[in-house]
């Protein structure tokens, strides 16, 4: 398998060459019909208002084959060491099925594995929600609370809120989740003023046992739990998703621990017992079920070698394309439903921790800008907030919109002959349309420039099925173009030296000077 820098392809080359031609003189009635690419579970990726051309698209199939992004994708399906800075697998794909070859590490078939751990979510969640697993005095489940934070916080509380809805709608018994991350005492403290300990079960989640704001977080619960009644086992309250290593595994602090490995990072891990455990207890294991077959489908269909059959390939092309030939160092996620309101929040921390790296695979430096700053914010909102700046701003920022044909909880108002979802989409299609070709204006502060590129992904409505797919499109876009520019999407270096350092301020800073000064400003 062959991993050089992007500015040594040929393919790359040619790319950077080839002529550049804005939206604005691109974009037509047939673009929008025929610059679709199927994914999964009917969600469709549209790229009529991207400065792409088909001598573009020439380009970036040479890319594809060149760099051969198919094939590192299938040997990491097969378990190939691909996070070559820890020296481990890369599995997320495996929690919601195998595509790829039997994964056997150190004597244990990882398919297996994962299907195991799949199934007792199932059972306790039924015990859960049959309320035949009960709480230390005696009562059921009335509320579940999620503790952890990263990967263990974000993915899986993008996913509830975008399915809670949803669920409620389609008549699924819900049990109300809540989240805790920050050690920010006020984080706790807030959600846990209006529970009744009693009837609150909590799920620990920490890959190595060991994340000092989820443990301090757990006492922050157990001594809650206490007050609120001394009669009450914490330990009864808790069950732990971590490694078999950690020392949650067999801690007596714990009624029950579900499993994960290292093979799982923890911003891939929602479809993992990470996510599993929270949302199957909230909403039924079978709405989990859905999710995952949806991811799994998407999975597949990444697999496809043509960059025109695949949308989470050519997505990933397109991006970098905008990152290293047009130069554009951001990319605003932009869902037109309320349901995705943190799903923005979860790709900023799946796609900048997975490709925000200045050395390659081998820890040589790049010399070409990698992975983009994202951020975002559901629509029509942001319309009101940051699009003063992507409309009219020095900087051009790429877009992704987001959207579905009906709301999720079907219930709509019908003003000025339009419904709330109409008004919606006909925003959404305006905003397309408005950043794409521009208005002239003798004005110069009614003037829009256009040639604001943007993609859109368009599905019928957001179920657990589609969101599946929607996940997996993301992850394994971040995937290919961690591929392309030959890093390690699979590490978080970044994210250790804070650590270090606040455990040296915790002990008091000493012979360091710096840190003491700030800490005195406390």
């Amino acid at each position: 398998m062959k991993y050089i820098n992007l500015t040594e392809a040929s393919a790359f080359k040619a790319l950077e060459s080839s002529p550049q031609i804005g939206s604005k003189d691109l974009l037509t009635k047939e673009r929008i019909q025929t610059c679709s690419v199927p994914s999964a579970r009917g969600v469709t990726y549209n790229y009529a208002a991207m400065p792409v051309t088909e001598e573009i698209l020439k380009h970036f199939q040479a890319l594809s084959d060149e760099l051969q992004l198919t094939e590192k994708y299938q040997i990491l399906l097969d378990g190939a060491v691909m996070n070559t800075g820890e020296k481990r697998l890369v599995l997320h794909h495996l929690t919601r099925g195998q595509i790829g070859k039997n994964v056997v590490v150190d004597g244990e078939n990882k398919g297996e594995f994962y299907k195991k751990e799949l199934s007792k979510v199932r059972t306790f969640s039924k015990e859960v929600r049959s309320k035949t697993f009960l709480l230390s005095t005696g009562k059921p489940v009335a509320h579940v609370v999620q503790i952890g934070i990263g990967g263990s916080d974000l993915g899986p509380r993008a996913l509830y809120l975008a399915l809670k809805d949803w669920a409620e709608t389609e008549g699924k018994e819900h049990i109300p989740a809540s989240f805790i991350s920050n050690v920010d005492p006020d984080d706790p403290s807030g959600i846990l003023s209006a529970l009744d300990a009693e009837e609150t079960l909590f799920i620990l989640v920490s890959k190595s046992g060991t994340t000092l704001e989820t443990l301090t977080n757990q006492r922050f619960v157990e001594a809650w739990l206490k007050k609120r009644n001394p009669s009450i086992d914490p330990s009864k309250h808790v069950v732990a998703v971590t490694s078999k290593s950690s020392p949650l595994a067999k801690s007596s602090e714990v009624s029950k621990s579900f499993f994960i490995d290292d093979y799982v990072g923890g911003r891939y891990s929602s479809t993992s017992a990470v996510g599993g455990v929270i949302l199957s207890i909230a909403f039924g294991f079978e709405v989990f079920e859905g999710l995952l077959k949806g991811a799994h489908e998407a999975d597949k269909a990444a697999l496809h070698p043509h960059v025109k059959e695949n949308a989470a390939l050519l997505d990933a092309l397109i991006g970098v394309y905008l990152r290293n030939v047009l130069h554009y160092p951001t990319t605003a996620i932009l869902p037109y439903s309320q349901g995705l309101s943190r799903f923005p929040a979860h790709l900023q921390q799946l796609d900048m921790e997975s490709n925000g790296k200045q050395v390659n695979r081998d820890g040589m430096p790049v010399s070409y800008p990698t992975g983009p700053i994202i951020f975002g914010e559901p629509g029509t909102n942001g319309q009101h907030s940051f699009y003063q700046l992507l409309h009219q701003g020095t900087d051009i920022v790429p877009l992704q919109f987001i959207g579905f044909s009906e709301s999720q909880r079907k219930d709509d108002i019908d003003v000025e002959n339009s419904t709330s979802q109409d008004k919606l989409v006909a925003n959404l299609v305006a905003q397309i349309v408005a950043f794409a070709l521009g208005k002239d204006d003798k004005n110069p502060n009614k003037r829009f420039e256009g040639n604001r590129p943007s993609s859109l992904l368009h599905a019928k409505r957001l179920t657990p099925e589609v969101l599946g797919t929607l996940l997996a499109h993301y992850e394994n876009k971040v995937m290919f173009q961690g591929f392309i520019w030959n890093l390690n999407s699979f590490d978080q270096e970044g994210v250790q030296l804070g650590k270090v350092l606040a455990t040296k301020v915790l002990q008091g800073a000493e012979g360091d000077e710096i840190l003491q000064a700030y800490r005195n400003l406390f």
